[in-house]
């Protein structure tokens, strides 16, 4: 029961250093890169790809543990 126990609190943990990862990347990140780094090299559609990328990775990971093994 420790273990289980110790083991959920680090997955919650991580879960909140993702969390304030997300918020820092949301609210400081991202605007600065749209207004500054983006315009100066041209390449406005840089973050919908990244954005594109990621959330591919996520379905193709989400089906490949539904799927499971044939």
């Amino acid at each position: 029961m420790g273990e289980r126990f110790r083991l959920i609190s680090t997955f919650g943990f991580l879960g909140f250093i993702a969390g304030i990862f997300a918020n820092v990347t949301y609210k400081y990140l991202i605007p600065w890169l749209s207004q500054i780094v983006f315009p100066m090299i041209g390449l406005d559609w840089i973050l919908s790809g990244v954005a594109g990328a990621f959330l591919t990775l996520v379905l193709v990971t989400a089906w490949a543990y539904v799927s499971g093994p044939e």
